[in-house]
């Protein structure tokens, strides 16, 4: 069984791998591992194989059982305390390894009150982080390739820690096609814009509550509880408060960035 130690945003993730078919899959997304003696673990994982079928639907089915929360897939099964510090997920394959980590670090930063994962595109443009978010199909992808040359922190699952203070974003290993590049720490969020496709480029700031509802859909993450409800409204509230959020209609080139620079 192989053991790793890798950060998330500022936490620290311990791993513990006894399969090499899976374990390729960090070696590809984790890059950045981390001294294991020198970093506690903020939670710790065991990864196994051989679970369940195939990716069949997105159905999570979540339920609580001897101090234990089940997130139950037909591909993946994750078996977390109550406390989120210690997890086990059972995995058929990289897919299902990918979306139940997804899944679990989403409830493990709601349930500490850190943040959120947002399902966005996010790039940096002139030290600020902007992000990129809509409906699927709307464009997040296609909007995170045509910000090249600049840096990427997400191309699918963006990670906002979210405090009264001030939001920050950090690099998202939770990719889909374009691999996290060596960016390391965090950069203040200034925009979210929310994609629609369009024959003009056209920017309309949002009121904070058309923001805060249009919002609502695009978090990572399975509710079990009234009160994980609440805290995703909290955070989700300071967010709308310090980051003036848009719609934002955009031509399939990269000319959009003219109303965001």
């Amino acid at each position: 069984m192989r053991q790793l130690t890798t950060k998330i945003g500022d936490r620290n993730i311990r791993i513990f791998i006894d399969s090499r078919k899976l374990n390729k899959f960090f070696e590809r997304s984790f890059p950045a591992f981390l001294n294991a003696e020198d970093h506690p673990p903020n939670l710790t994982i065991k990864i196994k194989d051989g679970y369940g079928i195939p990716f069949k639907d997105y159905k999570v089915e979540i339920t609580k059982q001897n101090q234990k929360i089940l997130y139950k897939r037909a591909d993946y099964l994750i078996e977390v305390d109550v406390d989120y510090t210690a997890a086990i997920i059972s995995a058929h394959d990289e897919l299902a390894l990918k979306h139940a980590l997804t899944n679990l670090y989403s409830a493990f930063i709601v349930h500490h009150h850190w943040g959120l994962l947002i399902h966005s595109s996010c790039a940096i443009d002139n030290g600020k982080a902007h992000i990129f978010s809509g409906q699927s199909g709307a464009g997040k992808s296609t909007a995170a390739k045509l910000s090249y040359p600049r840096e990427l922190l997400s191309d699918e699952a963006t990670l906002v820690k979210i405090t009264s203070e001030g939001i920050q974003v950090f690099n998202s290993p939770f990719r889909s096609e374009l691999e996290a590049e060596k960016f390391e720490g965090n950069i203040e969020l200034a925009s979210i814009q929310l994609l629609i496709q369009a024959l003009q480029n056209k920017r309309e700031r949002l009121e904070k509550s058309d923001a805060l509802l249009h919002l609502m859909d695009k978090v990572f993450f399975w509710p079990h509880t009234k009160e994980e409800t609440q805290t995703i409204m909290r955070l989700l509230t300071l967010l709308v408060r310090q980051v003036p959020v848009y719609e934002l209609h955009f031509q399939k080139n990269n000319t959009f960035w003219e109303l965001i620079s």
